[in-house]
């Protein structure tokens, strides 16, 4: 009976700590993308490339493929300017350990010499841990029909 209370409190602590764990991974994955997002919006060269991985590859609604390099000079020399990146709905799973899915839905603001874009856009990206920190390694997005 003892062994029985030892192996169920053993198993409740394992399964409380992996909960915390997950909380943990969670929120510097979130605080990973909001800093992304937010040196997006600005432009900032630096800050992008201890984000993004630098394998990054980054598939616009467009059809446009960036890597890293292209990513951060299109955004650094105003080719392209983020205006807003406004979250409809963003979701993270944990397929594999170390590896990130993220999916949902954005309103996103861009403007460029064509005129730019406005459109709400569905996504995945796929973040990878590297040296204990998330990095972002790939976007994939495509734009949404407007609301009939």
């Amino acid at each position: 009976m003892r062994f029985g209370k030892l192996l169920m409190g053993s198993l409740f602590l394992a399964w409380l700590s992996t909960g915390v764990a997950d909380d943990a991974r969670l929120a510097a994955l979130q605080a990973a993308d909001d800093e992304r997002v937010a040196a997006t919006l600005a432009a900032d060269a630096k800050r992008l490339a201890e984000v993004l991985a630098e394998e990054l590859h980054y598939a616009h609604s467009s059809g446009t493929v960036d890597t890293r390099e292209q990513f951060i000079d299109t955004l650094a020399s105003g080719r392209s300017k983020y205006e807003a990146i406004d979250y409809l709905e963003r979701k993270f799973s944990f397929p594999a350990p170390g590896v990130a899915l993220m999916t949902g839905r954005a309103r996103v603001k861009v403007a460029n010499a064509k005129g730019g874009m406005d459109a709400e856009l569905s996504f995945l990206a796929v973040w990878r841990e590297e040296q204990g920190r998330w990095r972002f390694l790939a976007w994939q997005s495509c734009r949404l029909p407007p609301p009939q």
